[in-house]
Formats: C-alpha cells, sequence, structure tokens
C-alpha cells in the first residue's frame, strides 16, 4: 500500500554492489571524474571498489560537494 522510502545511502549501497564495478555510484554523486577512472580501470582494479563499499556502509561517503551521503 505505501511505498518504502529508503535513504539515499540504501539507494547508492546497493548501486555500489552492483554497478560499483563501472563507477556508477560516483557518477550518481556528482563525481564524475573519478566515475570515469573506475570505469576504465574495473572499479580501481577492484580494490577501489570493495573501499567504496565499506565507507558507504559506515557512512562516510562524501558527493561532490563534500556533503555525506546520508
Amino acid at each position: 500500500m505505501y511505498a518504502e522510502i529508503r535513504s539515499e545511502k540504501d539507494r547508492l549501497l546497493l548501486l555500489c554492489a552492483v554497478g560499483g564495478y563501472f563507477g556508477l555510484h560516483r557518477f550518481m554523486v556528482g563525481r564524475w571524474k573519478t566515475g570515469l577512472l573506475w570505469l576504465f580501470t574495473a572499479g580501481l582494479f577492484m580494490i577501489g571498489w570493495i573501499v567504496d563499499l565499506v565507507v558507504i556502509a559506515i557512512g562516510r561517503f562524501k558527493d561532490k560537494d563534500g556533503f555525506r551521503v546520508s
């Protein structure tokens, strides 16, 4: 009946888990330069992708303006 409202962090974590290998989560928050880097280096050789998953999960990931994604 009611739509479940999820936080931006939940959506970003899901996007990172599914498409983080291609930098989709970075494009979503406006960090397109590092998004391109992730895209062309396969998630910065998968190490950056795993680091981003952890950083998003603990709530320390920031958007292009330096604000935490919550």
